[in-house]
């Protein structure tokens, strides 16, 4: 019987944490055949010494080697190239997919091109941190949409699942964007006509950065990155300089709100704020385009 499902784990340097995804992975019950690939890019920690201890109780475990090139696409890239099934499905190695992920992603991968599961962060961050992210429209009934050209959905790498020939229709993550590639990714997925379908059932329980300086330096990379995906997709020739304007508009109400770094989680909140105004600033200075 052909294999119906690989679960692609992208893993650097997870000692930490690789071991309480494929616990969960290892407690996964599907009556389709599916395998599990460890990807490991490079990994200088107890990762893979980790990751072999599973061998038992995940059968169809493999561990490739992706340490070629640094980053999570090149990671996922090499891993879906080896892959026996005919649908990928990427989580990452510091999250944990909840009883009954497998099982919702394969059968819906059955019957879709192109899913993304419900994530969660209650279970595996500090309120503080959950506060920060409770917006987030995949945490309830589908996925968000970016602000600037072209207005697509997206998701993040780690929530998705694609049919093989799909994800080779596209040739892959874009491995020379080393931030919001995912949502390179789903771009290019749906300009072939695609649809990205929401899979409820399926719940992934995202671990955050911990820290304030940790979060700062995630939404710096990913707002700066922001940028350069703008501009990759927006209309030739066609002024956008009012953002400026909104730009600066926004610096002056985040700079009113500095009150609110009285409370932890208001500290969380204006720091992030605070971080991706100077992600936009330095992406947009770096590609000449206007902040987004």
């Amino acid at each position: 019987m052909s294999v119906k499902l690989s679960v692609i784990v992208a893993c650097h340097n997870a000692a930490p944490t690789i071991g309480c995804q494929l616990d969960a992975l290892a407690r996964q019950r599907w009556d389709q055949p599916w395998e599990v690939l460890v990807s490991d890019n490079g990994s200088t920690d107890d990762s893979m010494a980790i990751v072999r201890k599973y061998s038992d109780q995940l059968p169809s475990l493999r561990i490739i080697d992706s340490s070629g090139t640094r980053g999570a696409a090149h990671a996922r890239n090499v891993a879906a190239r080896v892959a026996n099934g005919e649908a990928l499905a990427f989580c990452d190695a510091d999250d944990e997919v909840a009883p009954g992920w497998v099982r919702a992603m394969g059968d819906a991968l059955a019957k879709h091109d192109f899913v993304g599961c419900r994530i969660d962060f209650a279970k595996l961050n500090l309120p503080w941190v959950q506060n920060l992210f409770q917006e987030h429209p995949q945490t309830r009934d589908g996925f968000p949409k970016v602000w600037y050209p072209p207005h697509l959905e997206h998701a993040g790498a780690g929530t998705i699942g694609i049919r093989k020939h799909v994800h080779e229709a596209v040739l892959g993550f874009d491995e020379s964007v080393l931030a919001q590639e995912d949502t390179d990714y789903c771009f290019r997925v749906l300009q072939l006509g695609t649809t990205l379908h929401f899979v409820p059932e399926a719940v992934l329980h995202v671990r955050c950065r911990s820290s304030l300086s940790q979060l700062a330096k995630q939404a710096f990379t990913w707002s700066e990155y922001a940028v350069f995906i703008y501009k990759r997709y927006r209309a030739e020739g066609r002024s956008e300089s009012w953002r400026w304007k909104l730009f600066i508009q926004q610096c002056r109400a985040l700079l009113r709100s500095l009150p609110e770094i009285r409370t932890q989680s208001g500290r969380a909140g204006w720091t992030w704020r605070f971080a991706w105004q100077l992600g936009r600033l330095s992406g947009s200075l770096k590609h000449r385009v206007p902040p987004v």
